[in-house]
């Protein structure tokens, strides 16, 4: 990987675990009282989520050749492929790029794993990028 840095690539794993946690509905109202519910609505996803605000963002405000070797890595680690197509995988990446990068990676169910499996498979790790620093 070129243009993206491992701390992006582990940011974005972050985010998307963040909104694997979310539950789409609790079946509260709108007007319900946070402090009497919980604050379970904390806890919902939806259209206008912070986290998922942040991580499209986020991605949107990659470079492209970062959007496509983001989006290498997610397929990468969808275990279809091997660390040697690599270069195919960012190749195709390119040629399929659009302004709606960071809605279709926010949107990819299992992200986060499968970015974490992708940097794996090319030999980097979150657990080398310290906490803090995300």
């Amino acid at each position: 990987m070129l243009s993206l840095s491992i701390d992006q690539a582990c940011y974005v794993v972050v985010k998307a675990r963040e909104l694997d946690a979310k539950d789409l509905s609790s079946g509260l109202e709108d007007g319900s009282n946070g402090t009497d519910d919980g604050m379970t609505a904390v806890l919902e996803g939806g259209s206008d989520d912070a986290v998922d605000d942040e991580l499209v963002g986020f991605i949107d405000g990659l470079n492209i050749d970062a959007q496509v070797e983001l989006v290498a890595l997610a397929w990468l680690g969808r275990d279809d492929y091997t660390r040697d197509d690599w270069q195919d995988l960012v190749r195709q990446a390119s040629e399929q790029h659009s302004s709606h990068t960071g809605r279709y990676l926010a949107e990819m169910p299992l992200l986060a794993d499968y970015v974490e499996q992708g940097l794996d498979m090319l030999g980097f790790s979150c657990a080398d990028v310290e906490a803090d620093r995300l």
